[in-house]
């Protein structure tokens, strides 16, 4: 249902080199670029959700929404450990460590949070057993 979700940002340059190395860990790579707004998609291939980058239309600048988050999922917990600790070490910052929220077994929860350079919140996270 989702094709893409777009993330506004400020220095267009800086947002690339953030996700080009974030969203590798993952497969993913630019699918598309235009140049006019910095519009970058970012994804495995052009027929699975994807993520974008891009300056505002508008001109104004771009602010993180309060209460918008992209969730990510991995296929086991040690990715949702890396991915968490790749976005860290690329300028992120914490929002909450991975773990499990709610308790162990077949529909456990796994998951880490934190923000991209430009205060965009980011969740990687597994559901089901260790």
């Amino acid at each position: 249902m989702i094709g893409y979700v777009t993330l506004g940002t400020n220095d267009i340059d800086k947002a690339r080199t953030y996700y080009d190395a974030l969203l590798g860990e993952l497969g993913a790579k630019r699918l598309m670029q235009l140049e006019e707004n910095g519009f970058t998609l970012y994804g495995v291939d052009m027929t699975t959700p994807s993520i974008a980058l891009t300056t505002p239309f508008n001109g104004q600048t771009a602010e993180p929404g309060n209460g918008n988050m992209i969730a990510l999922q991995m296929q086991e917990r040690g990715q949702v450990d890396s991915f968490y600790n790749k976005g860290l070490a690329l300028g992120g910052s914490d929002e909450g460590a991975p773990g499990v929220r709610g308790d162990e077994g077949p529909t456990a929860f796994y998951a880490a949070y934190f923000r991209d350079p430009e205060g965009n919140k980011l969740c990687a996270f597994r559901v089901g057993p260790a």
